[in-house]
């Protein structure tokens, strides 16, 4: 291993152990951003997906639209001529345990697990100067971008795209001039950003039936999947939501010249 390398492992685990202490999480933490470090250099971007629901879902394990959303991004930006690093960030894992630290951080906006991405991206963007940054989130995952943008305080070239963002974190969202919010698709409206408290309570009994439905037919599916809401679906398929994706990506960046 280089020096420089030894330094850059050295400098990302005394990071974990700020923020984790000696916890396994820190490790984890401190892994990844050695491999997000070494992969982002020569990109243009990087790319992170802030997963929906409990935020820990794989990207393949997304509903189909919000995949959707994430590959429509990726395709445009190289399409534009760039080159980028797509890489997904976990705001929590796997259990009920960890869905309950999650929901604790909800009640605050994600104030602690915000403060950690914050760091994590100023790690990354202190060693990969020249790259540039896009958090794409849907729903719960819109809301966490937003709360990590809170936290960076506009003082980095990070961008944000945000989609169907909760009317119950309403009060605490930043929105900059690098931040897109899309807050319907333009056919249905949305109940969970309008703040529909009668179809939002609806929707939320409603889904352990749905849940215990799929299992006794033999389908493993998420509960947070059957968190279903009218109008909550944002698909690449649709015009408005391409069109107002690409335009802001054509505002804030442009094709890229061929002579670079």
């Amino acid at each position: 291993m280089s020096g420089a390398n030894l330094t850059l492992r050295e400098e990302a685990y005394r990071l974990a152990e700020q923020l984790f202490g000696m916890e396994e999480a820190g490790t984890d933490f401190a892994n990844q951003l050695l491999d997000v470090c070494a992969k982002a250099r020569g990109k243009d971007f990087l790319v992170i997906h802030n997963p929906g629901g409990w935020g820990h879902a794989r990207l393949n394990q997304c509903l189909e639209w919000e995949r959707s959303i994430v590959n429509g991004i990726k395709t445009s930006i190289e399409g534009m001529g760039y080159n980028l690093l797509l890489t997904q960030y976990f705001r929590s894992g796997i259990g009920w345990r960890e869905q309950m630290r999650d929901l604790k951080e909800q009640f605050h906006f994600f104030a602690s697990k915000a403060d950690v991405m914050a760091a994590w991206l100023q790690f990354i963007m202190a060693r990969v100067r020249t790259i540039k940054v896009i958090l794409v989130g849907v729903s719960q995952g819109a809301a966490f971008s937003s709360a990590v943008m809170r936290h960076l305080g506009g003082r980095y070239p990070v961008y944000s795209i945000e989609l169907g963002f909760p009317f119950q974190y309403k009060s605490w969202r930043v929105i900059t001039e690098r931040t897109l919010a899309i807050e319907g698709n333009a056919r249905t409206p949305d109940a969970l950003v309008q703040g529909n408290l009668w179809v939002g309570a609806r929707i939320l009994m409603a889904a352990p039936f749905k849940w215990m439905w799929h299992r006794l037919r033999g389908r493993r599916v998420a509960l947070a999947h059957c968190v279903t809401a009218p109008g909550h679906e944002y698909d690449w398929a649709n015009p408005e939501i391409k069109g107002r994706i690409r335009d802001f990506l054509e505002a804030n960046f442009g094709t890229r010249r061929q002579d670079r």
